[in-house]
């Protein structure tokens, strides 16, 4: 994981003046998908960009680094994965049940990154989030049943990596379970959770 750098963050553009508009309700809502993934003091959790500051190469290299995403082609291919099967399979041998929102979050944040280091236009984007939101609806009926399940998800993820020259990276157990719970925290105003509640995304859009 990159060091966070405060100085030399600042004289990056701050994302907020290149995308000023507000996302909609049904855009946060699919943004916040991604919520559990990006943890980094540097998360934007309100706009389509994932990094509070412009930062396109931060994404490309975390898409070669993490995925081994160095094209538009290879983007698709794991986007395309991660709709068939991602971990739910092995998940599913593992423990019984297929947490797609283990996927669906990943999903989410590497379209995001896709389109911060140009290899998705804003279009693509957001058609490509739309796609993932009909099986999350018909999976989960809150926020709380998506983070239980997000959480599965890394727990196999995890015992995937056991033994492996990545044992080591992922941050532990408990900092997941408490950025979850940050999340789900109702006197959490920051919580882009409580911003879009769970069944804002099955009525009529609107601006927030």
């Amino acid at each position: 994981m990159a060091i966070w750098n405060p100085i030399r963050n600042l004289r990056k553009p701050r994302t907020a003046r290149k995308y000023p508009v507000p996302l909609t309700m049904h855009q946060l809502w699919m943004v916040s998908l991604s919520a559990p993934v990006h943890r980094d003091r540097d998360a934007s959790r309100t706009t389509l960009y994932p990094f509070t500051r412009i930062d396109d190469e931060k994404a490309r290299r975390w898409l070669a680094d993490q995925w081994e995403i160095t094209s538009r082609e290879a983007l698709a291919g794991r986007l395309d994965g991660l709709t068939r099967g991602g971990y739910r399979a092995r998940a599913r041998m593992r423990l019984g049940v297929e947490p797609l929102a283990w996927d669906a979050g990943l999903y989410v944040d590497i379209s995001r990154r896709g389109f911060a280091c140009g290899m998705l236009s804003e279009a693509e984007a957001w058609t490509a989030l739309k796609n993932i939101v009909p099986a999350v609806v018909r999976t989960y009926g809150s926020w709380k049943e998506y983070a239980e399940h997000y959480l599965l998800g890394r727990m196999v993820w995890l015992e995937g990596l056991q033994g492996t020259r990545d044992t080591d990276f992922p941050a532990p157990q408990e900092v997941s379970d408490a950025h979850l719970q940050a999340l789900l925290d109702p006197m959490n105003t920051a919580s882009p959770w409580n911003m879009a509640p769970w069944e804002a995304i099955s009525h009529p859009d609107h601006a927030r």
